[in-house]
């Protein structure tokens, strides 16, 4: 079997949706400028070379419809003889695509892939814009097929005891992660500088433009506070403890990484980032979705011949805190090795950029802590979990 590298890992800033600032730039521009950012660094590649591109994505339709990962290569490379392909496994659709990526170059069937997620909330809603469910199915008794994100997160909070006070007090300290890690630098590596161009009506009524660029997350928020999150009222049930403050922010991003074989890394002269040991997911209850990780981190590390304790960083993606906060005390994971920079809280979820966002975030601060293993998981909707385990090299 041959090995698979990941040599170059970017990302975007992740913008809030739908009024943030990426609301001015189209998904598939997001990504095409990503991968634009990848090949500059690699001046020695040959485009023709790449295999592949797989994008990963939740809601493909619209603006991220006709097959958006096709569109993504055509833009981001300019040249027509690479194919693309969109991949979608909800919320874990970036680090699936590095999956499919690594699990083809270990086969043979590929020596170089660009693999990773976009998402557009801004442009595109959660659950898109027709949503037709089964109603027959849902009537047979499995309504819960088609159950809102928020429903679920309730549902946990409720199985697994986690109160309205543990909920508020995680997203506390995702957003007080986050911003030390801002103000520290931390994501400034592994962010892409993008352009905008915002075009608005000025005071006199007529047409105007201005031009920025945006390299910075605009979640992390330094006024949250654990009063300010006490006060915010329930959002799924009148009685219930989820709220918009200890839920995951909605966003736009992209990111991706370029995974290539053993012998074109020789080729090229140049230096692995690292290489995804194992990647699994698993099915669970969908009215608990939020418990996906806690399946799915056993199989993955059963893949990789591993113990937990062998896991020395997690990014585990903050969907809601009720679920993290589950996945956590299930497992026994240890919180000082989880979301050390912060969460999806803080950070937002770019939903089928998420994979591939957290994995970029990963590498950089494993390298910074001398690490050697490390990992990315996720809850995923409809009742699944992701998990996948990557060696720093």
């Amino acid at each position: 079997m041959k090995t698979a590298y990941i040599v170059k890992a970017y990302r975007t800033a992740v913008g809030k949706a739908p009024r943030g600032t990426f609301r001015f730039k189209r998904p598939d521009e997001l990504a095409a400028e990503t991968i634009q950012h990848i090949m500059e660094e690699l001046p020695g590649l040959d485009k023709k070379r790449i295999d592949d591109v797989i994008v990963g994505n939740a809601m493909p339709e619209a603006e991220q419809g006709l097959n958006m990962g096709r569109l993504i290569s055509l833009m981001g490379l300019d040249i027509v003889d690479v194919p693309g392909v969109t991949v979608n496994r909800y919320c874990a659709s970036g680090i699936e695509t590095i999956g499919i990526a690594t699990a083809k170059i270990q086969s043979g069937m590929a020596d170089c892939i660009i693999a990773g997620g976009a998402e557009s909330m801004s442009y595109i809603p959660m659950g898109g814009y027709k949503p037709v469910p089964d109603y027959a199915l849902a009537k047979a008794g499995h309504e819960d097929y088609y159950w809102g994100m928020g429903l679920t997160a309730e549902a946990v909070a409720e199985k697994f005891k986690v109160t309205r006070e543990d909920q508020d007090e995680f997203a506390f300290n995702s957003h007080q992660k986050a911003l030390k890690a801002q103000a520290e630098g931390k994501f400034d590596q592994q962010i892409v500088p993008i352009p905008i161009e915002q075009t608005y009506v000025d005071g006199s009524g007529k047409k105007a433009t201005k031009n920025y660029t945006v390299s910075k997350d605009e979640g992390p928020r330094a006024d949250t506070s654990l009063e300010v999150l006490a006060r915010l009222r329930p959002v799924f049930a009148s009685n219930g403890s989820v709220t918009a403050g200890n839920s995951s922010q909605m966003s736009d991003g992209a990111a991706f990484v370029m995974v290539m074989s053993e012998d074109m890394v020789k080729a090229l002269n140049l230096e692995p980032i690292a290489r995804l040991v194992s990647y699994a997911a698993a099915g669970v209850e969908p009215r608990i979705m939020g418990i996906g990780p806690v399946k799915a981190i056993p199989k993955a590390l059963q893949q990789a011949g591993m113990q937990l304790g062998d896991i020395e960083l997690i990014e585990l993606n903050e969907a809601f805190a009720s679920q993290s906060l589950a996945v956590i005390r299930e497992l026994g994971l240890d919180p000082e090795i989880v979301n050390v920079n912060g969460g999806a809280i803080a950070m937002g979820h770019p939903l089928g950029c998420t994979g591939a966002k957290l994995s970029v975030q990963l590498f950089d601060e494993m390298k910074r802590r001398g690490n050697k293993y490390g990992m990315v998981t996720m809850c995923v909707g409809t009742g699944q979990g992701a998990a996948g385990i990557y060696e720093l090299l």
